[in-house]
């Protein structure tokens, strides 16, 4: 709630029917009155908290320690002492007078027909009403602050609202610290220097907590506060030349309520947006190029033009769609699919492989994006095996065929096709026989010779494997499969 709503004491001093009179400390007579507290002790302060109107007959009180019980009050903070003449003393006695005024403490003369009791309603009342007009005052400004955010422009007009209901300035900014609006003399240098508090917030709120951040200093007072019911959407901040009242507390955490539904209702036309974008890329996949291009434009989009480069980045998808900026992207599966104009398609991809590994497809037109995509999935498949981040198919296809197979299925047909041949019992190594013969392209001597064989054990082997996995080792195709499961192997 914050502070307690508090009447000055010279609003106290002021009610009529008390007859109150002001005898030492006048000028801070504006001091908060926070409650009243009767005390005949020597010593009261124990049971003080700071800001009470003391009052007292004084039975305790001589001329001998009134400097010290003045001196005990002012160091508790007190706002006042009340003294009731005409039961233990006629007056005030002088020494109570000569401490007051020297230690600036407001001392009031309480007539005898004037009950205590009387002045603690007096003053319990003054708070009730100072509460009340705290209160309308919060309500008027919530209800201010609500008819802004409902104008069209929304958040901006809230920023607006908000720094002329405190006097001061507001600025909004967005997930990434950047200002998106700002309003009130002295926002365009504050916004400069936020960039400390907003990642301390964002160290504050990893947890899920909400958390604000307040700073102080002589001349001005700031509060930075997150936006976002689930995350951190935004951020806003205000500032005043004065402490925050609970009074403006509660107008920013208004302003604040009213920002996160408008971020967190933008979020859920991003997210919608976001699912016609998926729905667009799986028309252009098919081939139905017209109804996908057609619904982008209903978007305010478009593709940029052919040809166009299949991107895939495997990273977070929240924060790949939202480093994709301007380029049409979707995410599909386990990854995020950009569709880019060949032009920007490598600084796009060097941006994204800062969140995640990147394969990039060839230049394809219109109608052969599925075919761009499936280059850009195995260039995406090679950057999660290894340690480059972006990895472009057409680099990919010049490593060889073996980098363009899928390493499980690759690695499972080889043991299949292998297997009848490492299994065989007798002593000649058919594997070792079999690739010599097809890395010296079927030619007997030469396979024979680097194995240290004669050419017809070499070729009862051949008849061998050919026998054990089922191929005829003449058919060119035959050859090729087990020369690919060798690699593999190897």
């Amino acid at each position: 709630m914050g502070v307690v709503v508090a009447p000055r004491l010279s609003t106290v001093v002021r009610r009529l029917p008390l007859g109150l009179v002001v005898l030492a400390g006048r000028e801070a007579l504006d001091r908060p009155v926070r409650w009243v507290a009767v005390s005949e002790l020597e010593d009261p302060t124990p049971f003080l908290e700071g800001g009470e109107l003391v009052l007292t007959t004084g039975m305790r009180l001589d001329a001998r320690n009134a400097g010290p019980y003045v001196g005990r009050l002012v160091a508790r903070g007190v706002a006042g002492l009340g003294f009731g003449v005409g039961l233990g003393h006629e007056t005030i006695p002088e020494a109570l007078v000569e401490a007051a005024t020297r230690a600036g403490l407001p001392l009031v003369e309480v007539p005898r027909d004037t009950p205590f009791v009387a002045i603690g309603k007096a003053v319990s009342e003054l708070i009730a009403a100072e509460h009340y007009d705290e209160l309308s005052r919060a309500f008027a400004a919530q209800g201010r602050l609500t008819r802004a955010a409902l104008r069209p422009e929304g958040p901006r007009a809230v920023i607006d609202r908000l720094a002329r209901e405190l006097g001061g300035w507001a600025i909004l900014l967005d997930e990434a610290g950047a200002v998106r609006h700002l309003a009130g003399r002295g926002a365009a240098e504050a916004a400069g220097d936020l960039g400390p508090e907003l990642e301390r917030l964002r160290r504050i709120t990893s947890g899920g907590a909400p958390a604000s951040v307040a700073l102080s200093s002589p001349e001005e007072h700031v509060i930075v506060r997150p936006l976002g019911a689930r995350r951190v959407r935004g951020f806003l901040a205000v500032g005043i030349g004065r402490s925050f009242t609970p009074v403006a507390h509660t107008v920013v955490n208004a302003a604040a309520s009213l920002l996160t539904l408008a971020v967190e209702h933008g979020g859920e036309h991003l997210a919608a947006e976001r699912r016609v974008r998926s729905a667009v890329l799986r028309l252009l996949l098919a081939g139905q190029v017209e109804a996908g291009c057609e619904t982008l434009e209903r978007l305010g989009e478009r593709l940029d033009g052919e040809p166009l480069v299949a991107v895939a980045c495997a990273g977070d998808p929240e924060v790949v769609l939202e480093a994709a900026g301007g380029e049409f992207a979707a995410a599909d599966g386990d990854r995020v699919v950009l569709l880019v104009a060949a032009s920007r398609a490598g600084a796009v991809a060097a941006a994204l492989g800062e969140h995640g590994p990147v394969g990039v497809g060839a230049p394809a037109g219109l109608g052969d994006l599925r075919a761009g995509l499936d280059q850009a999935d195995r260039a995406l498949a090679s950057a999660r095996r290894g340690t480059a981040r972006v990895v472009r198919f057409a680099d990919l296809a010049g490593q060889g065929l073996l980098s363009l197979l899928d390493p499980g299925a690759a690695e499972a047909f080889s043991r299949a096709l292998l297997a009848p041949l490492r299994e065989y019992g007798s002593r000649a190594d058919l594997l070792g026989s079999l690739r010599a013969y097809l890395d010296c392209n079927g030619h007997w001597d030469a396979a024979a010779q680097r194995l240290g064989v004669h050419r017809h054990t070499l070729r009862y082997r051949m008849r061998r494997v050919a026998e054990l996995v089922g191929r005829d080792l003449e058919d060119p195709a035959v050859r090729a499969e087990l020369w690919v499961a060798l690699a593999v192997a190897r």
